[in-house]
């Protein structure tokens, strides 16, 4: 449930390294090479990451609650760094490359997106990590008798999952040029809605990358009918809400039926 802060948090910071001030207020931030600041942003966020998994591992407390709290702390983290204003002014070349840069009339993030998915696809298909993913998912106690370390991989996930989400941010802030903490609101159910359309499993150990792409496509699609048909925006809320259920209601069924 902090999918929507950290990428909130991580386009922030970033944002904030490139252009040298953590707010429109002008508050001093180092500035630094466009290269350094997606880093530095991606390591914070995957710092709050590893704050997920260390609790929900060591403590073992329920995920939605852990993420839940983090999802808070990054709320207040970001408004502190940026006293509630926008992080704005980033360089041009920024701006024309993420919001507006194409190869061959395809945008340049697609092109990331690929090579990203490529990458997940292979990480979950052909590494021993990927089996431990899914067998983790699957059943995590079954997984630690077979000699997974379940506590350092949970936490893996959730660092790399941090990772994402602050380049995700990132790449967001190419369209508005700059960043501010209202970013990412409902990302969450976004990304539940998406999953889940896309074949992954609530329970747990099912789910494949080009499931998760078709299920965001067909989400977003469902968005655009929305907006072709001259729907308010507001009712998009009320779709999305009613997707997730659906949704998460026939993968628990399709659970209960093969049990």
């Amino acid at each position: 449930l902090s999918i929507g802060s950290l990428a909130c948090l991580g386009a922030v910071v970033t944002c904030a390294f490139i252009t040298g001030h953590s707010s429109s207020q002008m508050e001093i931030c180092p500035q630094v090479p466009l290269g350094v600041a997606i880093l530095i942003g991606m390591a914070v966020s995957a710092f709050f990451g590893w704050l997920n998994g260390r609790i929900i591992t060591a403590l073992n407390l329920p995920p939605f609650i852990v993420t839940l709290g983090v999802q808070e702390i990054a709320k207040g983290t970001v408004l502190s760094f940026t006293r509630g204003f926008p992080v704005s002014n980033l360089p041009t070349y920024v701006v024309d490359v993420l919001g507006r840069g194409t190869l061959f009339s395809v945008p340049y993030t697609v092109y990331l997106m690929a090579v990203l998915l490529a990458a997940f696809w292979i990480i979950l298909s052909k590494t021993r990590f990927g089996r431990h993913v899914y067998a983790i998912g699957g059943n995590e106690n079954a997984a630690e008798v077979s000699g997974v370390n379940v506590r350092v991989r949970k936490t893996l996930i959730y660092m790399t999952a941090g990772l994402m989400y602050a380049f995700a941010g990132f790449l967001m802030t190419g369209k508005s040029g700059g960043a501010s903490a209202s970013m990412g609101v409902s990302y969450e159910l976004e990304a539940i809605a998406g999953c889940t359309i896309g074949g992954v499993s609530t329970t747990g150990g099912i789910g494949t990358v080009g499931g998760i792409l078709i299920g965001v496509l067909v989400f977003e699609l469902l968005k655009i009918i929305l907006q072709f048909v001259g729907a308010d925006p507001n009712f998009n809320y009320i779709v999305q809400g009613l997707v997730v259920i659906v949704a998460v209601a026939m993968d628990i069924r399709k659970y209960v039926a093969k049990k």
